[in-house]
């Protein structure tokens, strides 16, 4: 379980096919806190820590994690937003995520707006998953890349989000621009809800 709230913008120091896996290494400042089998969510995707060095880890994404993520398109060099699980005695600054990406979206747009910037994401609308809670609403919430966002000027398709100084250069949003593929995660609770009123 996680929150939105991105600790690093980590950086992928190698990318190794396995048959339909990749294993990618990473470093970040608290690598040596990380722990064999523990959960770290990467642009919003919950993997596994499998091995480590002083400097570095490796994760496994499989292949439908690839299929439904950006993970595939990293490369050397890409950064990477990391967040840790939640510690439960502590806040929730962001909103309830699962690290379960659910599709990807691709940037259409990056306006800068007197100091922020305002991105606007498109992506696939599927009516019966969208009927299930796989959409956005206005001032809701949204996980993109891992980064816990209100969403605004929501439409069937696509939605936009406000970009903080400090969101743009702590995270990879830095790097989102007019093309850029990312992650999407809905907010869980819209589809518990969904569920719950289609089965009244």
């Amino acid at each position: 379980m996680f929150s939105g709230i991105v600790e690093e913008a980590a950086v992928v120091k190698a990318v190794a096919q396995d048959k339909g896996n990749v294993h990618l290494t990473l470093a970040c400042s608290f690598v040596n806190e990380l722990k064999i089998d523990q959960s770290v969510a990467h642009n919003g995707v919950c993997l596994t820590v499998v091995s480590k060095t002083d400097t570095t880890y490796t994760v496994t994404a499989i292949r439908e994690t690839l299929e439904k993520s950006n993970l595939g398109l990293l490369k050397d060099g890409d950064k990477v937003n990391l967040e840790r699980s939640m510690i439960m005695n502590g806040r929730l600054d962001g909103h309830i995520v699962q690290g379960h990406v659910d599709q990807t979206a691709r940037c259409i747009e990056v306006k800068e707006t007197d100091g922020s910037w305002l991105f606007t994401f498109q992506y696939d609308i599927n009516k019966e998953k969208a009927a299930q809670g796989y959409m956005t609403v206005e001032k809701g919430s949204v996980c993109v890349n891992g980064v816990s966002l209100t969403v605004v000027n929501s439409r069937d398709d696509r939605f936009s989000v406000a970009i903080i100084p400090y969101t743009y250069e702590f995270t990879n949003f830095h790097q989102i621009k007019d093309g850029s593929v990312v992650n999407l995660e809905f907010d869980i609770l819209g589809k518990y809800i969904s569920r719950i009123m289609a089965l009244k």
